[in-house]
Order: structure tokens, then C-alpha cells, then sequence
């Protein structure tokens, strides 16, 4: 438990997939003008990330890597097949699926916030932030489908802090007297800036 807690607070805080590796600024940028979509888009992230990094985990496990097959009962024949090379395809397929399925049940059920997202729900799929989570579990090896969620659901919440907070940010900015060559995205920037500085101070504390 406590190594799961352990993973959930990095994955949050230390390793934020905004502030940490900058991954999935385009959303994030262009969806962060106001809190309601912000809101909106992060919890989708949080359920893409939730949900494709642990299914991503065990075709890693179970069918990527070698001798995966061989494990699976399909015969010893199959321990020597590797096949890891086939990794960045296949997460991409699940991250499509599930994307998709996402996609269709926010349009059934709000389609207020399907209309503010616009064409930003679908390129959830290109959104390097997903396939970063994918990407980082397999270079991490977590040894349990457990680690992996956790680790998935803690980037989805990171991603999500860090638009919300961006959003309630603007909103409270187009109120103050920016200097006009810095209007829009350019303050964006420099706030995105240095609240990952900020978010470097959590770099510090042991776990």
C-alpha cells in the first residue's frame, strides 16, 4: 500500500506530465480558457489514462513481450516470439478505442461540454500525454496491473491540477493589465513556467 501511495504522489507532483515533461501542452493550452471545459477535459484524461495504461500493461505483459505468448498456454512454440516491436502500434490502437468510447459518451450525455471541447475530445487520442503514460509504465516495469492503474490515474490527476489551475488563472488574468505583446498566449506561457518551477520544489521531498 504504501508503494502504491508512494507512486500515486510522484506521479501527481513530482513527475507532472505538465510541469515535469511539458507532455499534452496543445490541449492544455487551448482548452484552458475557462474553468468549465477545463474541468471537463481533464476528468476525460483521467479516465483515458485510468483505463488505457493498465489495459496497455497487460498486453505488455501477457502478449508483447517474449516468451508472453508461451506463458498465455499457447504452447512452448511461442516462447522465443518477441513481440515488443509491435509496443508503440498497439498502444496507440487502445488509446484510439478508448478515446472513442469516451468521445461517445459525452456526446450522449453532455453535450454541452462535447459542443466547448469541440474538436480537442478527439485528439485526446494524439494527446502526447497518453501515450506518454504508456510509454513511461513500460520504462518504469512495474511489476503489478495495480501499479500501473495507480500510476495511470495519478498522471490523469496531475494533468488535470494543472489545466484547472491554469484555467482559473485566465479567467482571473483577462481582468488584469497584461502588457499588450503578452496578451494570451504569451502570459500563458510564463504562468505555465513558473508554476513548473514551482512544482520543481516537490522534487525535494522524500518519499
Amino acid at each position: 500500500m504504501q508503494e502504491l501511495i508512494n507512486i500515486f504522489v510522484k506521479s501527481i507532483f513530482v513527475e507532472n506530465m505538465i510541469f515535469a515533461y511539458f507532455l499534452g501542452m496543445c490541449s492544455y493550452l487551448a482548452v484552458s480558457k475557462t474553468v468549465k471545459t477545463a474541468v471537463g477535459l481533464g476528468a476525460a484524461v483521467i479516465f483515458v489514462l485510468g483505463v488505457t495504461v493498465p489495459v496497455n500493461w497487460l498486453l505488455e505483459n501477457f502478449v508483447l513481450q517474449k516468451g508472453a505468448l508461451a506463458r498465455l498456454g499457447l504452447g512452448e512454440q511461442f516462447a522465443e516470439i518477441d513481440l515488443s516491436f509491435l509496443s508503440f502500434i498497439m498502444f496507440i490502437a487502445v488509446i484510439a478505442s478508448i478515446v472513442q468510447l469516451v468521445e461517445m459518451i459525452v456526446e450522449k450525455f453532455a453535450p454541452a461540454l462535447y459542443s466547448a471541447l469541440g474538436i480537442f475530445l478527439p485528439l485526446i487520442a494524439v494527446n502526447c500525454s497518453i501515450l506518454g503514460g504508456a510509454l513511461f509504465m513500460q520504462e518504469r516495469a512495474f511489476t503489478t496491473i495495480s501499479e500501473a492503474t495507480i500510476y495511470g490515474l495519478g498522471s490523469g490527476v496531475g494533468w488535470f491540477l494543472a489545466i484547472v489551475a491554469i484555467a482559473a488563472i485566465r479567467e482571473k488574468i483577462k481582468y488584469s493589465h497584461v502588457p499588450a505583446p503578452l496578451r494570451g498566449l504569451g502570459i500563458t506561457f510564463i504562468i505555465t513556467g513558473l508554476m513548473g518551477i514551482a512544482f520543481m520544489s516537490f522534487m525535494g521531498i522524500k518519499l
